[in-house]
This record gives C-alpha cells, sequence and structure tokens, in this order.
C-alpha cells in the first residue's frame, strides 16, 4: 500500500507543524487561571519554568520524563510527516538530558476522505525514526477529524540528579545551538510552492533529524541547562530559560545558524503568523540592535518545528563541546552567553 502522491497535506490545514501552537501569551493567560497544583515532592520538574517535559522521581535512582507533541502537517510527503513529528517528541527527552523509551501514536485522520495509505505511510515514518531513537511503540489512540494531525506521548527515564532543565543556567555559561532556524519560514514556503526538491529536502532533513546525537555528546559535558528550539522561537525558547535561570542571555545574531534563502523568503512574505506572535510576546523583553530591521528580528522569533538544542556549558568547556558537535556533524553554533540579571536578552550584531 503506498500513498497517494497528488495530495499536498500542507494544503488541509491553515497552519503547520509546531507553528499550529497556541501562541505563547494566550497559554499564559489560560495556565494563569488554573488553581495552583498540589505540591507532590516526587516531582521533580512540573510547570513552573515552561520547560520541555515533566519529571516525576520514582526513586532515589530512578525518575520518568513525561512530554506529548503533535501537529498538523508540515511537509506534503507523509512518510516524511512522520519522521518528523516522532523526532520533535522525542526531542523534549533528549533536551531534559533523559532516555526515550516508549511512545504512544496520536492520530486524527480524514479517514472516509483521504487514502488511508497516507495514514500508513505517516505512522510507518514515525515507526521508522522511534526505532532509531530505541523508542519501542506501545500503541496510541486516533480519531476522525476533517485536519490530519499526527505526534506522540513520549515517556523516558533520568537519573534524578542529572536533569537538564531550562532553569540552570549560570552567569558566564555560554550557548551552543545545535540546528539552524528559519525553519517557520522554509515551511510556509512550501505550502506557497516556493521552495525547490533540493530545498525542501534540506529543510526536511534537519527536522527529521534526532537530537539523540547532540544530546549524547552534551552528556560528557558541564552543561548547566537545556532546551530545544522549537514553536516559540529561538528567543521565545531563550527566553524561558533567561526567566528560569534569573539571568540575562545574549545572542550574537551573526552566530546564528540559518538555513540558506530564509531573509530572501521571508522578503516575499513567507513569515508564518506563530513567527509574528512569537516576536510580540518577546519584544519587551528583548533589546535588538538600533540597525537590525524587522526581518532580522522575525528570523530570531521564527516558529521552529523540531528544531536543535539550546545548550548553556560552562565558558570553559564550550569550545571543546562545539568542536565535538561539528565532528560529529551537528550542524551547531557557539551563538550566546550568560550573565547576571533578571530574564532579559540581548541582541548582538
Amino acid at each position: 500500500m503506498s500513498a497517494d502522491t497528488s495530495v499536498k497535506l500542507t494544503s488541509l490545514s491553515s497552519k503547520g507543524g509546531c507553528g499550529c501552537k497556541i501562541g505563547p501569551a494566550d497559554l499564559e493567560q489560560v495556565i494563569r487561571t488554573l488553581p495552583p497544583a498540589e505540591r507532590n515532592p516526587n516531582l521533580l520538574v512540573g510547570l513552573d519554568t515552561s520547560d520541555d517535559a515533566g519529571v516525576y522521581r520514582l526513586n532515589d535512582e530512578l525518575a520518568i520524563v513525561q512530554t506529548v507533541d503533535f501537529f498538523t502537517p508540515i511537509v506534503d510527503d507523509p512518510y516524511a510527516f512522520g519522521q518528523i513529528a516522532a523526532a520533535n517528541a522525542i526531542s523534549d527527552i533528549y533536551a531534559m538530558g533523559g532516555k526515550p523509551l516508549t511512545g504512544l501514536n496520536i492520530v486524527a485522520f480524514p479517514i472516509a476522505t483521504l487514502d488511508k495509505a497516507i495514514l500508513a505511510d505517516i505512522m510507518r515514518g514515525a515507526a521508522d525514526k522511534a526505532k532509531e531513537a530505541g523508542v519501542t511503540l506501545l500503541g496510541g489512540h486516533s480519531i476522525d477529524d476533517k485536519e490530519p494531525k499526527f505526534g506522540m506521548a513520549v515517556t523516558g527515564t533520568i537519573h534524578p540528579d542529572r536533569i537538564r532543565t531550562n532553569a540552570g543556567a549560570k552567569p558566564g555559561d555560554r550557548l551552543i545551538l545545535t540546528k539552524p532556524i528559519g525553519v517557520g519560514i522554509m515551511t510556509t514556503s512550501i505550502k506557497q510552492d516556493r521552495l525547490s526538491p533540493e530545498e525542501t529536502a534540506r529543510v526536511t532533513k534537519v527536522m527529521a533529524t534526532l537530537n539523540k546525537t547532540a544530546a549524547e555528546i552534551m552528556d560528557k559535558y558541564d552543561v548547566h541547562a537545556c532546551t530545544d528550539v522549537t514553536g516559540f522561537g529561538l528567543l521565545g525558547h531563550a527566553l524561558e530559560m533567561a526567566k528560569g535561570s534569573q539571568a540575562e542571555i545574549t545572542i550574537h545574531r551573526h552566530a546564528v545558524p540559518v538555513l540558506p534563502r530564509t531573509r530572501e523568503l521571508a522578503e516575499l512574505g513567507c513569515v508564518p503568523g506563530g513567527t509574528k506572535n512569537n516576536y510580540k510576546h518577546i519584544s519587551d523583553s528583548v533589546t535588538f540592535p538600533e540597525d537590525m530591521d524587522q526581518i532580522d528580528q522575525w528570523i530570531l522569533c521564527d516558529a521552529v518545528t523540531s528544531g536543535g538544542l539550546l545548550i548553556a556549558v560552562a565558558a570553559n568547556e564550550a569550545e571543546a563541546l562545539h568542536r565535538e558537535l561539528i565532528a560529529a556533524g551537528v550542524e551547531a553554533g557557539l551563538i550566546g552567553e550568560v550573565a547576571e540579571g533578571k530574564g532579559h536578552i540581548t541582541v548582538r550584531p
């Protein structure tokens, strides 16, 4: 059974990938209305710092890491969509420093109007990516829905003393990003048929690449904080780190890896609404250079799907970690540093 390749999956929804997340400002308003959670001493990471996953201690030697992520199609190829969705969900476990173990598929699909082979290909792509990550699929849940959506709930394990939260960055740390940004602008360009097949393959590979290698390498270094860069963009996730760590973060624009043609496509209007919402949310907490125009500011806020890890590592180990990542084929950049502060970002040229 093979899928009908004439179907353009990205045309079946108004937004795609992590760009269809509820915006950070709206989400904050909802969460503020919830009653405080009963404090459980075994809950090691919860909602407090907007981290990538929850962590619950089972005993002194073992904790579980849990996360869930799903979204509408980000590319037109069903198999690639499944791979990207799985890589994106599993990434939260890597960001926490954990080892992913099991997964549950989350499926919404218009079963009466789309070829069932499309869903089979989505699930096959996810299964292959889960196998690459060492994740055992236990099953899942499906609903009939007019818009296709796919993702996973993933569970991993970690030692309670080895958790990498987004709130532990220390003054003097340097920041490493392990994948290029510009994904939201590039995938919006896919919807508008502005990318060549080679460019589509390039951005697809970035999104489908697991953060497994980067996570395994960083585990050997003095890493104080980590998060993965997804729907809230580089500056959105960096701001969560700055606020959670009560720190000032500096980002050097020239050092941030960006996919080719990102600015050109942004100038043509391929800037997703999620990216603009991200900018509005962070603009009061970020100081940009006076000569930095709106396009470049949007790029730093671009809504990424299945992005890289943002790692805060001790300054004396940053160069070595960066070199090892590059040697292993990771598209990493040394993009900034951490200083004393109160949850603010400064962007430098």
